[in-house]
């Protein structure tokens, strides 16, 4: 009995704080007025949370200028994961059959891999290692993950670098450039 007490101690003590931060709620953050801006002019806004259909959903906005061209319909479920339900546009609501998982239950670690589909397109998304960066909004060691999205037949990829709690700081497109959190 003598030799189960550390163990025991241990799992009483490191496996509550580990599940506590996989249940952070500002991991993925989505408090409603957080902003990024973006090197392309672009900025996101997290809206507060409205329902559509039953599931409440916290809206991201993409805009440049005053101009709102889409908006996220985000799910932030209780396990801490980040769910896509859907996406508004020229204000048209299109509401996926089944939700892509943009972000598992935190916190990520290198070599995590996760898939998800609706309809057509597919998403594999895998967190590649850790990046240091040094940008006009800070130093970060970020999160390096690997996005393959394939619709209709034709696959893109993409890597987005995440710093937990401030969330992504710089977009690699298919084409190489990149574009970096501002502010």
């Amino acid at each position: 009995m003598r030799s189960l007490l550390p163990l025991l101690f241990t799992a009483l003590t490191v496996l509550p704080s580990a599940w506590a931060a996989s249940l952070d709620p500002h991991y993925y953050p989505h408090r409603p007025g957080t902003r990024w801006t973006y090197s392309s002019g672009e900025t996101q806004l997290v809206g507060a949370p409205v329902t559509h259909r039953g599931v409440t959903v916290v809206p991201l906005s993409h805009q440049f200028g005053s101009t709102t061209y889409s908006q996220d319909m985000l799910e932030y479920r209780p396990d801490g994961s980040v769910w896509l339900r859907g996406v508004n546009a020229a204000g048209r609501l299109s509401w996926y059959a089944a939700p892509l998982l943009v972000y598992p239950t935190g916190p990520l670690k290198p070599g995590q891999t996760w898939q998800s589909s609706t309809g057509t397109l597919r998403m594999t998304v895998t967190v590649t290692g850790v990046a240091p960066l040094k940008l006009a909004a800070g130093s970060f060691n970020a999160l390096i993950l690997r996005s393959e999205t394939v619709t209709g037949g034709k696959a893109s990829v993409q890597l987005s670098y995440f710093v937990p709690a401030l969330g992504i700081v710089r977009y690699q497109t298919a084409d190489g450039s990149t574009i970096d959190l501002q502010r």
